[in-house]
């Protein structure tokens, strides 16, 4: 009896796996059907009549996306738990089977993350414009933004002009049910949501996050490349909060422990989600390492009164415990007016100029730092197209020059030098035919 209720066992298994097989082939082949349309997008190529879309490798494919409405569908909310009003018949299926989907089509491209609340549209296609011009690699925008922010996105980054490389994704603001209160108030409104990125997008092996106040002054594909320098233990890079501990803001004021002598800054963010997800972290919680997802909301519930910075503050604690995890990339990959407002401190920048601007403080909008707001502004007011000289450089520097009255001023050509190099590199290539 025994033998036969084993032999029974493995045949009912045998049976499941082969009914798995075939669904999944049936899920890989509505994945691969043409036309449709979704939330997942390409940007409009002017050299084509319509609108072109993307066909799997970065997520889901079209017909995938057009079964699912996109707003309903999250990490938090998966596909089977919701009503059947929402989530059409394959959804299912497609959901439990992604993860193999994706192994057998992996992406080529480049992903980089925002998360755009309240005013931000404006300054998060500025930051989608400065990527765009100077990088090589193909490019998926995951894009984390308010409901009411969607079809405004939807209607600027489809008329991008590009040349095969940029696609996107809009996603919903969306936390843990049992705590989204907390997490939602933490610091801003949706700050915090870069903290689950690694559980949401479940699919994306590697992901670039950045505030929404970043310009890129260089190819994305050069801050990617990082990837490839991380060692063993290594799962996320940063830059330093500070490069001057006489000003610095954690060394004098933090109420939590830190990363390193002054902290580290959240807003540009390389990381390698794969790593990050099955990591087990130090902790001075408890003496078992905690996986991702267990350790943020202990970490709030016991910093949540002596952190000011919110997620950052979150991250420098996690770090504090897991140094080894962390390459520490230099300051002109994260270029802030803290770099510059009490005289120049970021030595990398002088020497090669400043590769990622970051406008933190408002600086962009406001006339406390001219310099920050004169490169906003001429990548804002960039026309796609025009030539980068006399449309972009050339006005940039003339406005710049008339900043010499503040200390970031009076070192504008960091600003400048390293944008100088990437045009004449973009120029270079395009003559190349690349």
């Amino acid at each position: 009896m025994r033998r036969l209720a084993r032999v029974a066992l493995l045949c009912l298994g045998c049976g499941v796996c082969s009914l798995l097989y075939g669904l999944s082939q049936l899920a890989l082949s509505l994945e691969q059907e043409p036309g449709g349309g979704g939330r997942e997008r390409q940007a409009r190529d002017p050299a084509a009549p319509g609108v072109r879309r993307q066909a799997g490798s970065a997520g889901r494919g079209e017909a995938g996306a057009r079964r699912c409405k996109n707003l309903s569908v999250s990490f938090w909310n998966s596909y089977w738990m919701l009503p059947s009003d929402v989530c059409g018949m394959n959804c299912f299926w497609e959901a439990a089977f992604r993860y193999d989907y994706m192994k057998t089509h992996p992406s080529e491209k480049m992903h980089l993350a925002v998360v755009a609340c309240g005013e931000r549209l404006e300054e998060t296609v500025t930051m989608l414009r400065s990527a765009i011009i100077f990088s090589i690699r193909p490019l998926h925008f995951h894009i984390f933004a308010e409901d009411q922010l969607h079809e405004r996105f939807k209607d600027i980054l489809d008329e991008f002009p590009y040349e095969g490389k940029v696609n996107y994704t809009l996603y919903p603001i969306t936390f843990p049910t049992e705590s989204a209160a907390e997490w939602k108030k933490l610091f801003k409104p949706c700050a915090s949501q870069r903290l689950f990125l690694p559980l949401i997008l479940k699919n994306v092996d590697s992901l670039l996050y950045v505030d929404t106040d970043i310009l890129f002054l260089r190819p994305v594909d050069d801050i990617w490349s990082f990837l490839g320098k991380f060692n063993s233990t290594q799962i996320a890079a940063m830059a330093p909060e500070h490069e001057e501990p006489r000003i610095g803001w954690y060394n004098r004021f933090a109420r939590h422990p830190y990363y390193g002598v002054t902290g580290i800054n959240s807003g540009v963010m390389l990381m390698n989600m794969t790593r990050i997800r099955r990591k087990y972290f130090k902790n001075d919680m408890t003496p078992v390492r905690l996986q991702w997802g267990e350790i943020l909301m202990p970490l709030l519930k016991k910093y949540k009164l002596n952190i000011t910075w919110g997620d950052q503050d979150l991250l420098n604690i996690m770090f504090f415990h897991n140094p080894e995890s962390l390459y520490v990339f230099p300051c002109q990959w994260n270029y802030r007016p803290d770099h510059c407002i009490y005289g120049s401190n970021c030595k990398a920048a002088e020497e090669e100029g400043i590769f990622i601007l970051h406008g933190n403080r408002g600086v962009y909008h406001d006339d406390k730092q001219p310099t920050f707001r004169a490169v906003y502004e001429a990548i804002k007011n960039y026309s796609f197209g025009d030539d980068l000289v006399h449309s972009l450089l050339q006005p940039l520097e003339l406005e710049l020059q008339k900043t010499m009255h503040t200390y970031c001023g009076r070192v504008y050509k960091v600003f400048i030098k390293q944008l100088t190099k990437s045009i004449k590199d973009l120029y270079a290539r395009r003559s190349k035919g690349r």
